[in-house]
């Protein structure tokens, strides 16, 4: 039977092909020659390259380190220009390591820009604007708070909380600030323990004006 397919075959090849049986298996051997040499060719690069690259294993994290209440000016020092330091981001005045994503909020990351801040505002509004780069949220609509919400839950079940920011002070999603009146106040507390300006005047002035009706 084999001997058939092989007279089938002898006889089929020229009617298709134009080519004699021994023609026709010697391109055919040559096309599989110069395929596998520029399969080597090219492939080769891949053979020898891909394993090195999985040889190299990933350097593990350092345990995040808890800085309790630092300054705004002492966040910016974990922008992630300094790759010994962990990567910081603040958001409603709470610090958290981003180190693991410094991937996008490490130098020449998408949000690179947030990073050693407390970027409340800009995350709210989803901006990239220097002047929204801040803690402050007063002003936005309920519409940006629910979306400052969700980042909220989305770094609190992702990213280890390592401090806060000392200069914010929270309260239903807005910082609040000491009143104004309370402020006033101290400041006008210490003129009432000790004598006035007025008092002093009268005081110094009253001997000279007794001198001159006497006179």
């Amino acid at each position: 039977m084999a001997l058939q397919l092989w007279e089938t075959l002898k006889e089929a090849i020229p009617v298709y092909t134009g080519l004699s049986p021994a023609t026709f298996f010697t391109v055919l051997a040559l096309f599989f020659a110069v395929y596998y040499v520029i399969s080597g060719l090219f492939g080769s690069s891949d053979h020898h390259y891909r394993p090195r690259e999985s040889e190299q294993p990933s350097q593990p994290l350092p345990p995040s380190v808890q800085l309790g209440e630092i300054t705004e000016e002492e966040l910016k020092q974990y922008d992630g220009s300094d790759p010994a330091k962990p990567l910081l981001m603040a958001i409603k005045g709470q610090i958290y390591d981003v180190s693991q994503s410094r991937v996008f909020y490490g130098p020449g990351g998408p949000y690179a820009l947030f990073a050693g801040k407390d970027a409340s505002r800009a995350l709210a509004k989803m901006s990239f604007e220097e002047k929204d780069l801040t803690g402050d949220v007063s002003g936005l609509g309920p519409f940006e708070l629910d979306a400052l919400q969700d980042w909220e839950y989305k770094f609190m079940s992702k990213y280890v909380k390592v401090g806060s920011v000392k200069s914010a002070v929270v309260t239903d999603g807005a910082p609040t600030e000491e009143p104004a009146e309370s402020r006033d106040r101290d400041v006008a507390e210490p003129a009432e323990d000790g004598p006035s300006e007025t008092a002093a005047v009268v005081t110094e002035e009253t001997p000279l004006v007794a001198d001159a009706a006497k006179e």
